[in-house]
């Protein structure tokens, strides 16, 4: 009998077929945990999205709101201008109101907005609506067509003349006096530029010049906004006071109010004449500031010794020097310049007819513009910005202020006395 065949073994059992090199490896934990990671990225990634979007809508109906208050004021303004004289007529402030020009009624307007937009919380919300200084420009652009560039012409050389003195004269008081005080250098550099060339936007350039602390730049601006709005009132009726003619009283109001919507509305208050001279003054004073930032970016550079950018002109003749000047040149010059020297143009080639509607269409833009400007003045100041000045700047300002209106007097007399429009 044979005996039966033996089983194979469990550790000689056949091997399993190997597996295919291609068959699928079933996911692992990371994988899967990587994939839920980066789905709850994109989820997180849209949500800050849409949150975004929706803060920049609602950033943007705030500022159309804004827009629509300013614009709303401006209305009011115009109305005003129309309406008081005509209910006053006969009365003991009829003759007042005749004489009360648009920026009164546009500055008046423009604090009392601020006072209820502040009461309820809204000013700061809608201040991307407040734009002063395009409404300025914009302003003074449409001005230039209303200059003969022959006055210009004449005009420009003393204007030259004033700016250049007295600019040295206040800068170099202005930063003598301060640093007296022992205020910081770049504070004073601050303060010096406002006071000596155009106000905020002079105390801008100069803070980029400095690399100033951007609370030094507010502090600055407000004291320029505090002191410029006084003396819109009160320089043309010192003028009208001491019998100034119009080319010495605009010379005197260009050259001596630092902000340059200031000085427009000053101007408008004084009568169409000192308006046109102290337009010139003041843009042929806004067009030296590029020269003027040059030589504080210069003047803080070589202070600085090694730390200096290595960018920075080490000499007015260099390249990056012109560089400067061009960056910081106030651009809205050019267009008052071109508007009248076109408008000129026109007047000697175009009959009065056909000229004198279209010159007409400017000059109510440019009161628009400029209404607009005088009203966001208002809307713009912040009182506590101005609570929050320290005493040292004030009495340098002031102080400074004084010296800028005796000085600017004697020049506006002395180039601008015998000058005819």
């Amino acid at each position: 009998m044979t005996p039966p065949e033996k089983l194979p073994a469990a550790d000689t059992a056949p091997e399993a077929a190997p597996t295919s090199q291609h068959a699928p490896t079933p996911p692992s934990a990371d994988a899967a945990a990587d994939r839920v990671t980066g789905t709850g990225q994109a989820a997180a990634t849209s949500a800050v999205s849409a949150r975004s979007a929706a803060s920049r809508a609602v950033t943007a109906g705030w500022a159309a709101a804004g827009l629509v208050v300013v614009v709303g004021l401006a209305w009011l303004v115009q109305f005003l201008v129309d309406w008081v004289p005509d209910v006053s007529e006969g009365t003991g402030f009829g003759g007042i109101a005749k004489a009360i020009e648009y920026p009164v009624y546009a500055i008046i307007l423009g604090f009392a907005g601020n006072a209820l937009l502040t009461a309820t919380g809204l000013r700061d919300r809608m201040a991307a609506a407040f734009r002063t200084e395009f409404f300025i420009k914009v302003g003074l652009v449409l001005l230039g067509a209303t200059i003969d560039f022959s006055i210009f012409v004449r005009a420009f050389g003393p204007a030259v003349v004033q700016a250049c003195l007295l600019i040295t004269a206040v800068f170099l008081f202005t930063w003598w006096f301060a640093g007296r005080l022992g205020v910081d250098d770049k504070l004073r550099a601050l303060l010096a530029t406002a006071l000596a060339v155009c106000g905020v936007s002079a105390a801008v350039a100069a803070a980029g010049a400095v690399q100033a602390k951007k609370e030094q730049l507010a502090f600055t601006a407000t004291l320029v906004i505090v002191f410029a709005v006084p003396s819109i009132f009160l320089l043309p009726w010192l003028a009208n006071l001491m019998g100034l003619s119009s080319a010495v009283t605009g010379a005197w109001i260009g050259g001596n109010i630092d902000t340059t919507a200031a000085v427009t509305a000053a101007g408008a208050v004084a009568g169409e004449e000192p308006l046109q001279i102290a337009s010139i003054v003041k843009v042929t004073q806004n067009a030296l500031l590029g020269v003027v930032a040059v030589l504080l970016t210069m003047f803080f550079a070589f202070r600085a010794g090694d730390a200096a950018d290595p960018g920075t002109p080490k000499r007015i003749t260099d390249p990056a020097a012109y560089k400067l000047v061009w960056q910081r040149f106030p651009k809205f010059v050019l267009g008052f310049l071109a508007a009248s020297i076109v408008a000129t143009i026109l007047g000697q080639t175009m009959s009065p007819e056909l000229l004198e509607p279209r010159l007409d269409a400017a000059k109510d833009i440019q009161v628009w513009a400029l209404t607009l400007a005088f009203v966001s003045i208002g809307l713009e100041f912040k009182v506590q910005s101005a609570k929050e000045a320290g005493w040292k700047p004030v009495v340098v300002f002031s102080a400074a202020t004084v010296v800028n209106l005796v000085v600017g007097l004697a020049l506006a007399a002395v180039l601008f006395g015998s000058f005819e429009m």
